[in-house]
């Protein structure tokens, strides 16, 4: 046991009779490390990347709130009334009559 921990330490399972083995195994190793980071730091990105489009919804929504806010205020009657009488305009003080045709279907 002492034997085989020293010969890992020295390094000697690189330079032994079984070496290529050994080395294609370290290169497999490593490009599996090298993808798996590559991997995490995409994941990552795309996490940051979700975190900001999560930010800017939140912005546009309280943004749509606020512009829907100020159009329901300017169509209530009295800002309309308001707005108008700016330009003299005054509203009726004689009510609207309704307007009944009476139709007549010609025999032929």
């Amino acid at each position: 046991m002492k034997n085989g921990i020293l010969d890992i330490l020295k390094g000697k399972f690189l330079v032994s009779g079984d070496a290529p083995k050994n080395w294609l195994f370290i290169i497999f190793i490593s490009f599996l490390a090298t993808v798996m980071i590559g991997s995490s730091h995409s994941a990552d990105k795309k996490v940051h990347q979700i975190a900001a489009l999560n930010e800017e919804v939140k912005e546009l929504r309280s943004q749509f709130v606020d512009i829907h806010k100020d159009v329901q205020r300017l169509k209530l009657e009295s800002t309309i009334t308001e707005t108008v009488e700016k330009k003299e305009l005054y509203p009726s003080e004689v009510p609207p009559k309704k307007i009944r045709v009476k139709s007549t279907k010609e025999e032929e």
